[in-house]
């Protein structure tokens, strides 16, 4: 029996994308203990794992804060013995931890981001629009390099079925024989958010139609007054917010026929209880290997624009100021794409 550490700290989309590689891992290596060392808050992800897997919570903002509180996390994670030690991310904070393991002789192997080719993606002239290598696939070939190579076959945290309805049927009621989207439409930056006037146009399409039900899922203050909008001109409409916690959320999205997300968290989330997303690109491409794990390309809608993409992550702002990449996607494309999964 072998004790490997996986380190992945960051936003929650990349630790989702850590999923289907580690249950892999998981599957294919039972005699082997797995632990995941990650924020905190991001531990009800890794609940539905194999019993192998196990998990701890960095402080980052507490006493694993700085200098000294890494040192103090890195105390932590000795006296649990690792053998390998695999870096999923490759910052400041897991490179100074795989140095320590480095200098008590640990075997250590840190992610190859392929910085390289995703510049040449989003550059603004000469792009050269390669499809990079997935996420998935650069965090198994970190597993790889210690030896521990991985068929990627994983289909959902439930296996080969959903989560257990009774325990979402209080806040979601009957399904019957509606059909179920979910709708996600914010992410962290503009350049990829679809314009909010246009969403609604979505929205409101499938909300009057009383064979179909749709779900918001979205988080924070300045999300929710969009929803209580939304929601007090569409009353079918239902928002999530503060209705379940991460773990009943994903129980949720594995009894929907789609989701609807931005290429953001809620794309990652629903691809790790199999379902079908489709997705919305602007300033990012999937061509960078951020796509939903098994997602079909078929299922995205994205403009083709010399520009496009601009950026790897969508956070630098748009250089012609005016969004065309998602602002001209029509409703109807989106809602085309949609009908064709759920009829």
């Amino acid at each position: 029996m072998a004790r490997i550490l996986i380190i992945r700290f960051s936003a929650l989309g990349d630790v989702a994308m850590t999923i289907p590689v580690i249950h892999s891992l998981a599957v294919q290596y039972p005699q082997h203990e797995i632990t995941v060392l990650s924020r905190a808050v991001w531990q009800p992800l890794f609940q539905g794992l194999p019993a192998n897997v196990g998990f701890v919570g960095a402080d980052l903002t507490g006493k694993h804060k700085g200098f000294w509180g890494l040192n103090s996390l890195y105390s932590e994670l000795k006296a649990m013995h690792f053998d390998y030690i695999a870096d999923f991310h490759h910052v400041l904070r897991s490179k100074y931890l795989c140095l320590r393991f480095r200098l008590a002789n640990k075997p250590v192997a840190s992610i190859c981001k392929g910085r390289a080719g995703k510049k040449k993606l989003v550059r603004r002239h000469d792009k050269v629009m390669e499809n990079q290598k997935s996420s998935f696939r650069r965090y198994a070939d970190v597993l790889e390099k210690l030896g521990l190579p991985v068929l990627l076959n994983f289909s959902s945290i439930y296996g080969e079925g959903k989560g257990n309805f009774a325990e979402i049927e209080p806040v979601t009621g009957p399904k019957e024989d509606q059909k179920w989207i979910g709708i996600a439409p914010f992410a962290k930056h503009a350049g990829k958010i679809y314009p909010l006037e246009l969403q609604e146009q979505v929205i409101a399409h499938f909300a009057a139609n009383p064979k179909v039900k749709v779900f918001l899922f979205g988080g924070g203050k300045s999300e929710q007054d969009v929803f209580d909008a939304w929601i007090a001109k569409y009353p079918s409409v239902v928002s999530m917010i503060g209705k379940l916690n991460m773990r009943t959320e994903l129980n949720l999205m594995s009894h929907l026929d789609v989701m609807l997300s931005m290429d953001s968290a809620n794309m990652h989330l629903a691809s790790l209880v199999n379902i079908p997303v489709v997705s919305i690109w602007g300033a990012t491409h999937p061509y960078a290997g951020f796509m939903g794990w098994k997602q079909l390309p078929v299922n995205t809608v994205q403009l083709d624009l010399s520009c496009r993409p601009c950026s790897v992550y969508g956070q630098k702002p748009c250089w012609r100021g005016d969004y065309a990449c998602l602002r001209d996607i029509k409703p109807e494309q989106v809602i085309a794409k949609i009908e064709g999964i759920v009829d």
